[in-house]
Order: C-alpha cells, then structure tokens, then sequence
C-alpha cells in the first residue's frame, strides 16, 4: 500500500499543481447543475428529488471522464517515463491503482462541489436521504468507470487527443445503450433479451436506478466489474510494454 499512497500522492499533486483540474470541477459543476435547471425545469417540477440532477451525469462523464483520465499513461508514453516508472520497486499493479485512485479522487471532489443541489431540493422539500445518497454513489461509480475505461485506452497510445476520442466514444456506446429509442429499436430488432442486454451494459441504465434509490446489487457488481477488467487490461497492456 506504501507504493499505491506514493503513486497516488504523486498523481494527485500533477492534477492540482495545474489549472486542469480547477478548471474541470469549475466546468463540472456548471453542467451537472445548470442542465438540470435548463433542460429538465428542475424548480418547476417542484419536486424534493434528485432525479433529473443525476440523469444528466452518464452524458457528462462521457467528456470528462476522458479528459480526467487521457494523461495517466498518455503522458507516462510521450515523455518516455514509462520504462522508468516500471523500473523502480514498484508493480504495474500498484502504479495502475495509485494513478486510478488520483483520477477517482478528481471526480470526488467535482462531485462534492455540487453538494448545493443538496440543500436546493432541502428548501423545495424533504428529500429522502437514502436515495440521495445513492445517486452519488452511482454518479460517483459511473464517473470512476469512465475513468477506468480511459485508462486502459491511455494504456495504449501515447496521443492524449486520441485517447480522448476513443474513449468519449466507448462511453458514449455505453450511455446510449440505456435511451428509451435505442431500447425501442433493439427490442424491435432482436426482442426483448436485446433490449434487456442493452440496459444490462449501460451506464445510464444502472445510474438512473440508483437515482430511484434502488441500489441493486447487479448494478454495483456491473459498475465494478467495468471498473475492474479496464485496470485489469491496463496492467496487461503495460506488462507487455514493460517485456
């Protein structure tokens, strides 16, 4: 664990030593918070509920999540430290957790920044605590998954432009996969076992249940379980660098 807290420090202070990550937060919380508002007529609906703020996260982590995550090995490849990193006493393994765990860190604290939607729906209501607390957990694993997924894109190219672009597109494959006329197409297409895969692979899907508060077990095995084979196939990708 000394290792991972090493990587981890060290990744986490490259994040907030520039402005990037001010910069993403400021832009995050602009989004997350000004959609709801502008779309969804959030104070209209009048209703102590969280629901509409969290629909929106799958969509805005399909940009941000990329861009939190296109330096964790993009970088490591363009200025030739990889090898380096991977020379000291430390596991590809501990590497990939320590630089995840940054870039998780990252969307913690976008996420803490939107606490004031909190006490909007507070004033509109009595929210229900537990459903509250389950959409950010959600918001939280959708956005670490997103991460996961540009990690191992990362893993590959040393290009941070392409690494954004490949991995925007597999989250956005994974968010449309839940949209009511994809749905409607693919049970049209292949029935209703279609349609039922195509929500089981969604990012949408599972963090709009959690956003009900139905904090399903198949959706937390499926969220971790992205988050999982992406920094499995990370630590493949750089152990077949690394020989």
């Amino acid at each position: 664990m000394r290792n991972v807290w090493i990587i981890f420090k060290r990744e986490l202070k490259s994040y907030f030593l520039s402005p990037m990550a001010y910069v993403l937060i400021a832009l995050f919380a602009i989004f997350t918070i000004g959609i709801p508002f502008g779309l969804a007529s959030f104070i209209e609906r009048n209703n102590a509920s969280l629901y509409w703020f969290f629909f929106f996260h799958p969509w805005v982590y399909m940009i941000f999540g990329p861009a939190i995550g296109m330096r964790l090995w993009s970088e490591e490849h363009r200025m030739g430290t990889t090898e380096l990193l991977l020379t000291m006493p430390i596991s590809p393994w501990q590497a990939i957790w320590g630089k995840f765990l940054a870039a998780t860190t990252v969307i913690a604290s976008m996420l803490l920044c939107t606490i004031g939607m909190v006490f909007t729906i507070s004033y509109l209501g009595e929210p229900d605590t537990g459903v509250v607390w389950s959409g950010y957990i959600g918001s939280l694993l959708v956005g670490a998954a997103s991460v996961a997924i540009t990690c191992a894109v990362s893993a590959v190219t040393r290009n941070q432009i392409v690494c954004v672009l490949i991995s925007a597109f597999i989250c956005f494959l994974l968010v449309v996969f839940g949209i009511p006329q994809v749905n409607d197409f693919l049970r049209g297409l292949g029935g209703e076992w279609l349609s039922n895969l195509a929500n089981g692979l969604s990012l949408s899907f599972h963090q709009n249940e959690m956003s009900r508060g139905l904090m399903r077990v198949e959706s937390l095995v499926y969220l971790l379980s992205i988050i999982g084979f992406c920094l499995y196939l990370t630590s493949v990708i750089i152990r077949s660098k690394r020989s």
